[in-house]
């Protein structure tokens, strides 16, 4: 246990706020012949991933990378990515409610994601735009996570020193990188995780 709460929050949007449905890639591959998991596979092929989120490339070129890749005439590819990509994904309506009772407390919340240049349409679709005190996204900071840079950027934006900056992440590497960072991280990994989140920023 920390020795006083943890004065802000820092969270991760895919995996912890945010889920993808399989159905829907799954549907897109089978409609199209394409071997299952196909899609997102090619989509995180590092060499096509790492510059999207990086901003170094847009989301459409990106996925028109990810296009290029598949075994289908380059229309029939376009049409295919596109289709999957009209799902944006869902909330978790209670990891969003534990967000607005975190910033209820007076704890300002940190949205850290690796994202794209899709990300804020994404946040404004799912009517989570004005729901965090900061937005970091690596696309915007050119630093993806686990990189130390964004961690001290993000504390910065906090204006909390990382010792009482509270890290939620689904991924290992963001967790290590964020402790590596002197920060307080926990996996994400099921909602008994709210018993150890509240006392430990004071709620």
């Amino acid at each position: 246990m920390l020795r006083k709460p943890a004065q802000a929050l820092l969270i991760d949007l895919d995996g912890v706020l945010r889920h993808w449905d399989p159905a829907v890639p799954r549907a897109v591959e089978e409609k199209y012949g394409l071997e299952p998991g196909l899609l997102l596979r090619t989509a995180m092929t590092w060499e096509l991933y790492r510059p999207a989120v990086a901003g170094e490339i847009t989301d459409a070129q990106w996925m028109e990378l990810v296009a290029s890749r598949l075994p289908l005439p380059p229309a029939e590819a376009a049409v295919a990515v596109a289709e999957w990509q009209t799902h944006r994904g869902a909330v978790d309506q209670e990891v969003l409610d534990f967000v607005r009772e975190v910033r209820a407390a007076g704890r300002p919340v940190g949205l850290a994601t690796n994202a794209t240049d899709r990300l804020r349409a994404d946040l404004a679709s799912l009517g989570l735009a004005d729901e965090f005190d900061v937005i970091l996204s690596s696309w915007e900071l050119k630093i993806h996570k686990p990189a130390p840079e964004f961690f001290a950027q993000a504390a910065e934006a906090l204006a909390t020193e990382p010792p009482w900056v509270m890290v939620v992440d689904d991924d290992d590497r963001v967790i290590r990188a964020a402790r590596a960072a002197k920060m307080v991280a926990l996996r994400w990994t099921a909602r008994r995780d709210f018993g150890y989140l509240r006392p430990a920023l004071g709620l």
